[in-house]
């Protein structure tokens, strides 16, 4: 959606990076702040329900598309592990970085790859966000079916995760999408 915008504006490739940088940094942050927030707000569990660092990775995929929104997918578990190790309480837990990494770069492409469409019409960030969920949470469980020989992370744990995200997965079908026709329609308007 955000290429299209650079795109009409007769951008640069130079701006276009830079803006996409500067937007992809912006999630990034978003992602290691916000689940701070929630657990503050509701402790531990809150992430487990809310599941507040998926939210800025799929903004991500539908505003910059599939390549920008799978470097906001990778980057923003890795560097929310490492910012909150530093400090002795490390988020996602070290068992399941490799999981959720993987699935928030699901996520990132699924949703991403709707970008273009979205622009025409802001109405596909529903189905965007839908099926980025849907192949996310998939591959979550696929992978810790694969590796649960060698991994904390069980089906039935991995099951039980996906379960207990499904208030915020749900809150993020509904109001995420919103955000994307609503950053949409103001981007229409700064070009008038």
């Amino acid at each position: 959606m955000l290429e299209n915008v650079l795109v009409k504006r007769n951008c640069s490739a130079r701006v276009k990076i830079a803006v996409k940088s500067l937007v992809s940094a912006g999630l990034v942050l978003l992602a290691v702040v916000l689940p701070q927030l929630v657990h503050a707000a509701f402790g531990a569990q809150g992430g487990v329900l809310l599941m507040p660092m998926y939210l800025p990775v799929l903004l991500g995929g539908c505003l910059l598309g599939t390549v920008w929104g799978l470097g906001v997918g990778i980057l923003s578990p890795i560097v929310s592990f490492a910012l909150t190790y530093a400090f002795g309480n490390p988020m996602p837990a070290l068992a399941r970085l490799p999981f959720m990494t993987a699935e928030l770069a699901v996520f990132a492409v699924i949703s991403g790859a709707f970008s273009k469409k979205i622009a025409e019409n802001g109405w596909m960030a529903f189905p965007a966000v839908v099926l980025a969920q849907a192949a996310g949470r998939a591959a979550f469980l696929l992978l810790a079916l694969v590796f649960s020989s060698v991994s904390a992370i069980t089906p039935a744990a991995a099951w039980s995760q996906v379960a207990a995200g499904m208030p915020g997965m749900f809150l993020q079908t509904v109001l995420l999408p919103f955000a994307v026709m609503g950053l949409k329609k103001l981007l229409a308007k700064s070009r008038e």
